[in-house]
């Protein structure tokens, strides 16, 4: 049976983290995939969270019976620049840390490092990843991985192989749904990704999006034309153009049960309604 983590970015401004848990169980959550925010684990920063906001966020998943699963970090252990790499790792280490002692069993990463400069950044995620498997292996924390939107990777089956190249069973793949037309670069073929995924697929990421590539890339004007950057949405099921009969039924003919994060960021003025329908879709597509 999948496990249905609630990503609660839409409540940082307003909610602690302590709070996000109270807020989740209100929804129906059991589970919280914990995202960035700038008084926890943020982008590229050193994590802020101490001894007493732990202990507030243990006490309230104790009240609660809602768990952190997941922490989904973004940090550059990918960079080109060793000194960028060097911190990305003491943060991880330090996240690692904070995860044992919530008890939160897994990390959900981004491979990142530069599009620009692909065959450095990929000899320092390696770099990285070795430093790192005794802190993985001390801590008994699994790592999912996804080719975000401008890493140095983008695409589904090249990430799939850089998981392979790890060669460790905590290590694995992570399929995000609304990055799907970048991650297939537009053709949208989310079973035949998954499939390609095979067992390494431990986590998927769940919201909608439009293709950027469709009708000449006009659903996405950005400019100046052609610069460097990277678009996409993270909607309610519904709202874009996701197979969702293919990513349920793929998920539903392998019996995968992994967890499912339910990710919809920037529809704060229907958020609670969202994430309840989210939820109600998500049970009843895969019966958790």
């Amino acid at each position: 049976m999948v496990k249905i983590l609630l990503d609660p970015s839409m409540y940082h401004p307003q909610l602690t983290v302590a709070e996000e848990c109270r807020k989740a169980a209100d929804l129906g959550y059991e589970f919280i995939e914990l995202s960035p925010r700038a008084d926890f684990h943020e982008w590229h920063h050193y994590p802020k969270v101490d001894d007493a906001e732990i202990a507030k966020v243990r006490r309230a998943m104790a009240e609660t019976g809602v768990r952190i699963w997941s922490f989904n970090p973004v940090y550059n252990w990918s960079a080109p620049d060793e000194q960028d790499r060097q911190h990305a790792v003491r943060c991880l280490r330090r996240l690692l840390q904070i995860a044992d002692d919530l008890e939160v069993p897994m990390i959900a990463t981004e491979l990142s490092g530069d599009p620009n400069d692909p065959l450095r950044s990929e000899a320092q995620l390696y770099r990285s990843i070795e430093e790192l498997i005794p802190d993985f292996d001390r801590h008994g924390i699994e790592c999912t991985i996804e080719a975000h939107p401008y890493d140095f990777v983008e695409t589904n089956d090249r990430a799939v192989q850089i998981v392979r190249g790890v060669n460790k069973p905590w290590f694995n793949y992570e399929f995000c749904c609304p990055h799907m037309f970048h991650l297939s670069q537009g053709s949208g073929d989310a079973r035949a990704m998954m499939a390609y995924a095979g067992d390494r697929l431990r986590h998927v990421h769940l919201a909608d999006v439009y293709n950027h590539l469709a009708n000449v890339g006009n659903r996405y004007i950005v400019n100046p034309p052609g610069v460097d950057a990277r678009i996409h949405q993270h909607n309610e099921i519904g709202n874009g153009e996701v197979p969702w009969d293919e990513v349920f039924g793929y998920l539903r003919e392998t019996r995968y049960d992994g967890p499912v994060s339910v990710c919809v960021f920037g529809w704060e003025e229907d958020m609670d309604a969202i994430h309840v329908r989210m939820r109600e879709r998500i049970e009843q597509e895969l019966g958790a």
